[in-house]
Order: structure tokens, then sequence, then C-alpha cells
């Protein structure tokens, strides 16, 4: 067994004052950046509306497209460059235009005016040929079929045109991620010669940019999902809380709640601080650090019952110090490799992936300083406001309020039920 660290003989509890008031200060800046900004910033899943990712030949000319959504009426967009340490030259963009009322007539009505933006400031001048980065797999086949590029007659079959349809598009999609900037780049996709090529320079032109995907959401269904989301996460909690109650004392699932939820504030409150938007994906994030934070608890909780029963003759708060120690060497690691990872997955995994990550980054931190400096404080201070902390020597010197049999008894009771 790896041991990092040797007879550790740290008095956690002695320092807990210390973890209250940084979780204190981290609440209280969290969600004082939350009330300025006038809540949470919610992703297009939860309030609604339409993200555009766009990917451009060059460097995204962000004040031309800002300027040529305002003058169109859509001011109230907003851009977000996506940057990738994996892709540096992505040249993406995410333009995102929240829908406005209550009902969803018209749901696509963003992503029209968004893209008639795109084409009106970045289309080509001549409106007779088809921007090839646009044409579907279909839309290609039948004009293959009907010039008969291949040359196969009357009889030419469909499926023929629809499999080189098919690895053009494959190729652009695949091998470009949408965007194909030169028309003979074409030439390398299978069963594309000459007289197709030719055919393609005829009737379509390479535009600046590709719209890679397109997200929508109704206004309903948003806030549909933001209840739905937080009732995930509250009767995770109250699940936890009775099984922790059930496990051991309802003092203990108390605590271990109460952890878990000063991890999800304080989590949310770095959203805001880091002008992160809240998605469905920060919502999976949450109640994975909501399982992994509890697992951590349960560990300590469990130790702590072992050693109840097995130091009969120690106070309660030494019973607790020895017990963290003891675990410390299996926090630090798994707490530490799981951590590497989720930073790895933030620095490297992409825009898509990063509020997830992020929530993961900074969940893992908290949640494992949350369950000895939250959770188990919360134990202890509870059994001193019992009398139940004391060692038996020291409570049967303490003017006789009980013997030591009482007390070793009162005091093994936190490790049944």
């Amino acid at each position: 067994m790896i041991e990092l660290f040797r007879s550790p003989n740290i008095n956690w509890i002695g320092k807990s004052k210390w973890f209250i008031a940084l979780s204190l200060v981290l609440l209280a800046a969290g969600w004082s950046s939350i009330a300025l900004k006038g809540g949470l910033r919610y992703g297009i899943d939860f309030r609604g509306g339409t993200l555009v990712n766009v990917r451009f030949a060059e460097k995204p000319p962000l004040d031309k497209l800002r300027s040529a959504l305002k003058d169109h009426g859509l001011g109230e967009s907003t851009i977000q460059e996506v940057k990738d340490l994996a892709r540096p030259n992505a040249n993406e963009v995410v333009i995102g235009l929240e829908q406005k009322g209550e009902g969803n007539v018209d749901i696509g009505a963003g992503r029209t005016a968004i893209l008639e933006v795109l084409h009106a400031t970045f289309g080509a001048a001549d409106s007779t040929k088809q921007d090839f980065n646009t044409v579907s797999t279909s839309a290609l086949a039948d004009f293959l079929a009907r010039r008969d590029v291949l040359g196969l007659g009357p009889a030419a079959s469909a499926d023929r045109y629809t499999e080189l349809a098919r690895s053009i598009t494959d190729f652009r999609d695949k091998e470009h991620s949408g965007l194909v900037t030169n028309l003979a780049d074409a030439k390398s996709a299978a069963g594309v010669d000459d007289r197709v090529l030719a055919s393609l320079r005829e009737s379509f032109y390479t535009g600046q940019f590709a719209v890679r995907n397109v997200d929508i959401v109704g206004p309903k269904v948003g806030a549909q999902l933001r209840t739905d989301a937080l009732l995930a996460t509250l009767y995770a909690l109250a699940g936890m809380l009775v099984y922790i109650a059930f496990r051991f004392e309802w003092v203990y699932g108390s605590a271990a709640v109460l952890a878990v939820f000063h991890d999800v504030l304080v989590t949310l409150g770095f959203f805001s601080l880091f002008n992160f938007e809240i998605s469905l994906t920060v919502i999976a994030a949450l109640l994975t650090l909501v399982g992994y934070s509890m697992n951590d608890t349960i560990v300590i909780f469990d130790r702590i019952r072992e050693n109840v029963r097995l130091m009969r003759r120690d106070s309660f708060d030494d019973i607790v110090n020895r017990s963290i120690n003891q675990t410390l060497t299996r926090t630090a690691l798994t707490s530490g490799l799981t951590f590497i990872t989720v930073l790895v997955l933030f620095l490297m995994g992409g825009d898509v992936l990063r509020s997830f990550a992020f929530a993961l980054t900074v969940g893992i931190v908290v949640g494992t300083y949350s369950t000895i400096g939250i959770g188990v404080p919360t134990v202890v201070f509870w059994y001193r406001w019992r009398g139940l902390h004391l060692a038996p020597a020291s409570v049967s010197s303490s003017g006789g309020r009980a013997t030591p049999n009482d007390s070793k008894s009162r005091l093994a009771s936190a490790g049944k039920r």
C-alpha cells in the first residue's frame, strides 16, 4: 500500500474555524458576483434561443460580424470565439441569440436571421453559384446525376451518384471540418476526377465560412429544463441524506448534505466569477460532484465509526483527528489523480467540454476540502453541544456528571445504526 504521509498528526478540528472562514469568504465573493450580475449566466439550454457554430477560412472578423448583426437588428446577439489548445487555428465562433417571448412560435427565426446576416456579409458576389460548403449530400447527388458527370448515360444508377456525393461531403466535413477553401482540394475525395471537378467549379464556389452546428431551444423547454435540473440536484441530496442517516446517524447525514450543498454553492459562485455559462453538461458535472464529494465524506465517517469502537478512552475530537489522518493518503491519491485528470480535460478538452471540466476542477478541490473543513466539524460541533465529546476520564473527573461506563456507551453510540 502506498503511504504518502507517515503517521501524520494534524489537528484538523483545531483548524476548523479557518476552514469555515475560508468557506464564508468564497461564498460571499461568489454570490456577491451573482447578485451584481443579476443572477447566474444560463446557456441556451436553460434560457431558450439559438446557438450557431461558425467556422471561418481565416481568423474570424469579430468586429465586422458584430457590426453586421447590429445593422440587421440583432445587436443583442453574443459572439464567443472558440479557443482550443488542441486546435489553435480552429477559426470558429459561436453566435448566440436569445429568443424573446413565451411561446415557441417561429422557433427557427433566430437561426434564419443569423444565417441571412452571414450570407449577406460573407457570401459570394455571384449569386448564380451555390456555396459548396453548405450543399447537402442529397442535393449534391441530384446535381451530379442531372449533369451525368461520369458519363454513365440514361441507365445510370442513382446510387452511384449518391455514393459519389457522400464521398465528397464526407471529405469536406471530416477532412476539412466542414470548410473547403479551394475546390481543387475536392479532387482528393474518392471517385472525383477532372470531369467531376470541372462540373463542381461551374456551379459552386467555396465560401469564407461554414456553419458547423445549430442548436435551438424554445423558452418553455428552457424553463422546464431549469426546473428539472434543480429538482434533480435536490432529489440527489435528499436521497443521500436518507441513506447516510440510516447507515450512520441523522447528524452524519445532515453534515454530509450540508458539505455537498456547500460544494455546489461555492462552485456556482466560481462560475459567476469566471463568467462561465450554466448548461446541461454543467448540471451533469454538479451531480457528478455531489456523488464524488459524498463518497469522500462517507469514507471518513466510516473510519470515525470504526475508531469510536476501538478508541474508547479518547475524546471524540481526538478520534476524528486520528480518522482524518489515517485516510489522508487515500484522500490525497484519489482526489489528486482525479484533479489532474479533469484539469487536463479543462485545458485540452476544447470549448464544448470547458464548462463541464471547470465545474469538476473546482468541485474536486472544494469537495475534498469541505469534507474535512465542513462536514466533519459539523458532527463534532453537535457532539460538543450534546456534551459527548470528552474522553471518559475527563467526564468522570468533572464533577461526577457521568461514570466512565456511561461516557463510553454514549460515545460509542456514534458508530451504531
